[in-house]
Order: structure tokens, then sequence, then C-alpha cells
């Protein structure tokens, strides 16, 4: 690799390499150490391609969620099975890999900006804008620039675009799949909103089991297959399905609630 080789957003891949390093040495102990995370589907990261993936997934973090599967993805390609142990594994990470961010919060300070380069496919959020809700149209060059990452390798999207569980997906995710036609890998997360502030920089508590399973590659029939169609097996997948709130009592979503509403005035 040339030193100051690119990737097609204009970003050194020798820097991002070293960015990428020293990042998950920074975090290595929240997933091992502070906490235990628990996975399921490393041979699923070993089989699949190169590029044209997507990664869909619940929300419960701003960055602990996508800084775990940096961890996990790169550990499970250097044959580590369902487990992070040994941090050797980031010594080579993969630099094709990326995740979809709102560009607002971003650009909010130098971590997020380092984040950023580490990654971040930065996209304007068209519902909400600085803490106020907005209607706004799809930029077509955020759409384009996701489908420059999926050439380029692997993206990682949260769908719901909030750390709040069982709300609507987005529908611009089924509008990607259906023009660009990554592989679409699910993956479940939880324990993370117990373990780390809304932001996913603070450890909030510690001796917390979280888990991550990947998933089986979804069969999408992207030429006839409707957009509703497509967001419905998603939901399905991610477990964020409106029929999955049957299966917890009244009085544990109310509990839920309530923390999601006091780690708001938290942040």
């Amino acid at each position: 690799m040339g030193l100051f080789k690119k990737n097609p957003f204009g970003h050194i891949l020798f820097l991002k390499k070293w960015l990428i390093r020293i990042l998950a040495v920074i975090t290595h102990k929240r997933y091992r150490g502070f906490n235990t995370l628990e996975i399921e589907g490393s041979e699923i990261i070993r089989n699949l391609p190169d590029r044209n993936v997507l990664f869909v997934s619940n929300h419960q973090t701003y960055f602990a969620d996508v800084v775990a599967m940096f961890h996990v993805f790169n550990a499970s390609l250097s044959g580590r099975e369902d487990s992070i142990k040994n941090l050797g594994y980031i010594w080579q990470p993969k630099l094709n890999m990326y995740y979809v961010a709102a560009a607002e919060t971003m650009k909010k300070n130098l971590l997020t900006k380092i984040m950023a380069y580490a990654g971040s496919v930065s996209v304007e959020r068209t519902w909400r804008s600085e803490g106020k809700e907005v209607k706004r149209q799809v930029k077509m060059s955020d759409i384009s620039n996701i489908g420059k990452a999926l050439d380029d390798g692997w993206v990682i999207t949260f769908p719901q675009g909030t750390t709040t569980p069982w709300k609507p997906l987005r529908k611009g995710t089924s509008h990607i799949i259906k023009k660009y036609k990554p592989i679409v890998v699910p993956v479940v997360i939880d324990g993370f909103r117990r373990s780390f502030d809304k932001k996913g920089l603070r450890v909030k508590k510690k001796g917390i089991l979280q888990s991550m399973v990947i998933k089986e590659p979804l069969d999408i029939d992207y030429e006839n297959e409707s957009f509703d169609s497509i967001i419905e097996k998603l939901e399905y997948a991610i477990e964020q399905h409106p029929s999955f709130m049957k299966v917890i009592s009244k009085k544990d979503l109310m509990a839920l609630e309530e923390e999601n509403k006091q780690r708001k005035f938290r942040v």
C-alpha cells in the first residue's frame, strides 16, 4: 500500500489504518474487560465477498455500536471464532469498511471528525436537524456516496435513524438496496444501551453482558420485491418489527421508555 494511497472519498489509507488501530486499542476494554461482548456469526463474516455488502442493524448508541462492529468484523476476518480476544487482529484492519452517520453529528468536534475519517459516510438527516423536526428531500449525493462506499467495500447502516427501539425504519434503506443490489446482512445488538451513555462514549455501567448476533444474508428479489416488503423483511431480521413488542411486558416497556427519557436529559 502506497503511503499516500487514497480511498474513493479522498481519505489517505495509511492514516485511516492508524486511526482505526488507535481507536481499537482505546476502546477494546469496553467490550472485553469492563463489559463482556457475546458474539454469534463470525463464520458468516468470513464467507462474505470483499465489496457490495450492506450490514443493517438496530441502534442503541451513537458510536459504541459501530465501534463494536469494527472490532468484531476485523476479528472474524482474522480467524477469531465469535471472539475479540487478542487485539492483534486490528494490526491489518479492513480499510474498505464504512458506516452511515448523520453529517450533523460527525462535524461536532475533533473526536467525531476523527471517527468520520476512520470510515463515516455522512448523510443529511431528512427528518431532524439541530434537535428540531424537519422535512426535507433526500440528497442524491448522499445516496451516491453510499453507493460509492458499497462499490468499494462494506457499509454498516442503522435504518431506524434513532437509538429509540421499535421506531419505523427509514424507507431510504430499501431504495439503496433496490438500486445497488448489495448482499444484506442483518445484525442484532443488545446491552449497549445499558453499558454506555447515549453517545456511546462514556461507560455508564460495568459488568453488562452485551451481545451481537450476525445473521445469514437476506434473500431479496431486487427487481420485483416492493420497497415496503423489503422494509418489513428488515424489521423482522433486526428484530424491530412492532410484533416483537408483544413479547415484552407493558411494565418493562414503560421502564425502557423512562430510561430513554433520562438518558436524553443527561446527554
